[in-house]
């Protein structure tokens, strides 16, 4: 499953194969396309998404630690699907610990790393960054919000704890691409993410 998971897709590249269980839940996911407003639905999508793969059992501390433990420190290094799984293996490892009879290992694993090729490897090339996969980890994990907001900043600022519009714009382009996956980008100003730099940056010296 995979090897399947990360082979390239075909030369169309529009058709990649997905685990069964994810292509029940994207079916399940596209039942939600009659809910009227756009943030709900989005918002229900990502629950739907988030429960499936036991994310929301996952601390935001503990996937700080998790990826601490894994020396994953270099945000612009590329992970193999090897790579991706031994990290995911000890997340799930442990949510299995505190909740054995919600947490199925090898298939939140399977399912996990199909998500994330979904969407931050849609060329199938067999790597992600690890700065796009901690943003897919953190957003969908349990946790204050504004706890968050702190942490996924802290992945792109500079050592004084600021950011200039090029990493704001890494961050938010990662960020966009959950909302795109799930095909709900358009209800956030589309994959174009400069007008939103540009209009934090409005009022900055």
């Amino acid at each position: 499953i995979r090897e399947q998971l990360s082979s390239p897709c075909h030369q169309t590249q529009t058709t990649c194969w997905d685990h069964p269980k994810m292509t029940e839940l994207y079916q399940s996911l596209a039942d939600l396309n009659n809910v009227r407003f756009s943030a709900y639905r989005t918002a229900m999508k990502i629950r739907r998404l988030q429960k499936a793969l036991c994310l929301d059992l996952l601390d935001l501390s503990v996937a700080q630690s998790t990826f601490e433990q894994h020396k994953l420190t270099n945000n612009s290094h590329l992970l193999s699907v090897p790579d991706v799984i031994n990290c995911l293996t000890s997340i799930y490892d442990g949510l299995e610990q505190e909740h054995k009879d919600l947490v199925n290992v090898p298939l939140c694993v399977d399912m996990c790393l199909n998500w994330l090729l979904n969407v931050y490897d849609t060329g199938r090339s067999g790597k992600i960054r690890v700065l796009s996969m901690k943003i897919g980890l953190l957003s969908l994990s349990k946790g204050h919000l504004e706890e968050k907001y702190k942490y996924l900043f802290s992945q792109v600022a500079s050592a004084g704890d600021t950011c200039d519009q090029r990493q704001l714009g890494l961050l938010l382009h990662e960020a966009i691409q959950i909302p795109r996956q799930l095909g709900e980008v358009a209800a956030f100003g589309g994959s174009n993410i400069e007008p939103s730099v540009r209009s934090c940056f409005q009022h900055v010296r």
